[in-house]
């Protein structure tokens, strides 16, 4: 748990279960891993099209649907052409 202080006011990557890949600003978290984003965007993947960004703004994940929170270096972010990538999307993970 005190792994995820060091995200806070930070820009993080987090992929959920069903897939979804949302990018943020980590504004606080729980005991139970519950995060909450400021200023989030849900990046969708396709082959056919580039990245598109669906803005959320203050956005709640719920702990248990998480699989990887990772912190984005803004300055290389900023610098990819989200247009230009073409990428499967992420498939939901399966028990």
């Amino acid at each position: 748990m005190s792994s995820l202080q060091g995200y806070v006011d930070r820009r993080v990557l987090v992929i959920l279960q069903d897939g979804r890949a949302i990018v943020g600003v980590m504004a606080g978290f729980d005991q139970k891993s519950n995060v909450v984003l400021s200023d989030s965007k849900e990046r969708v993947y396709s082959m056919e099209e580039g990245v598109e960004e669906i803005p959320l703004g203050l956005y709640l994940v719920k702990g248990d649907m998480i699989i990887l929170i990772g912190e984005l270096d803004e300055t290389v972010d900023q610098a990819v052409d989200l247009a230009s990538i073409r990428a499967e999307p992420i498939l939901p993970i399966r028990y």
